[in-house]
């Protein structure tokens, strides 16, 4: 005897108790920690447009609604470490893309002796961050400020140097997986038609990883653009601050700390990596999941 539709629609229609246990509880946790996640952000933008300059004073939210802060903005330095920030970020993403896209491309392709201890020793180094030298890059920039002014404290061309010496390691591990995933028969069938190496690397290679660059100079440029330490260490004037090491000055001193130019500077920070993050997102889930398939 055939079941009627009405009745198959009331079997596959949930009840309550069924729809909590089976998917209400996966959105009412995805809803809380929206709100979790949300609450700071919509904080600092209330605190942004408050004319107390205070955090206190924003404890209700959007109780005042000014652009005094933002415009405050133009009379201090702001600017100047919006563009700081933006040139060594960039130029150290670009850099890093090409040094870590390099070793990669070696590692990947060529057969060498030391090939696996090489990658080993690049993850291992990796392991401890930049921060717990920065004594021995104060000393060593200072020895070469004595010579190549350029190159010492207080320059920015010094700060990328430094930050491009810790650009290999997981990145050249990361893209290593990414450019075993492109068959080798590319290559023979490019070295049969005539091409070089560099003609391979170059037109045919980097075309076909172009996810894992892009993840690649998406994380050195957030890590680069609020990066404090080793910028406070080596920037040494307040025109050649970034904006990390600017904004923490602006409440360093907690008696004279003015949290709204903080909070509407912090907000105007955000914008450029969101930016870059919305522009780059189609790449990001390819280029961090599929350099995992072969290693």
């Amino acid at each position: 005897m055939a079941t009627s539709a009405p009745a198959v629609a009331a079997r596959r229609r949930m009840t309550p108790r069924r729809y909590m246990s089976e998917l209400g509880w996966r959105h009412l946790v995805g809803v809380v920690a929206v709100v979790y996640a949300g609450f700071p952000l919509v904080y600092v933008i209330s605190a942004s447009l408050s004319e107390r300059g205070t955090l206190t004073g924003s404890n209700q939210l959007f109780a005042q609604v000014s652009t005094a802060n933002y415009e405050a903005l133009g009379d201090t330095y702001f600017w100047t470490w919006v563009a700081n920030t933006l040139i060594i970020a960039v130029v150290t993403g670009v850099g890093t893309v090409l040094m870590g896209a390099a070793a990669a491309y070696a590692f990947s392709r060529f057969r060498f002796s030391g090939r696996r201890a090489g990658l080993t020793a690049l993850l291992i180094i990796q392991m401890f961050p930049q921060m717990l030298a920065f004594v021995a890059i104060f000393l060593l920039l200072l020895g070469i400020g004595n010579v190549v002014p350029e190159l010492g404290l207080n320059s920015k061309l010094a700060l990328i140097c430094v930050y491009l010496g810790g650009a290999l390691g997981v990145n050249t591990f990361l893209m290593y997986g990414f450019f075993n995933t492109v068959p080798r028969e590319l290559d023979e069938a490019a070295k049969i038609d005539g091409a070089t190496h560099g003609q391979i690397y170059w037109t045919i290679i980097l075309r076909l990883v172009s996810p894992i660059l892009a993840v690649v100079g998406l994380l050195s440029f957030i890590a680069t653009f609020g990066e404090f330490i080793i910028a406070r260490v080596v920037l040494q004037s307040e025109a050649n601050w970034t904006l990390a090491v600017g904004l923490y000055g602006w409440v360093s001193a907690l008696l004279e700390a003015n949290w709204g130019l903080f909070a509407a500077g912090a907000v105007i920070s955000a914008l450029p990596v969101l930016a870059l993050f919305l522009f780059l997102q189609k790449y990001i889930v390819g280029g961090l999941t599929a350099g995992s398939v072969k290693g």
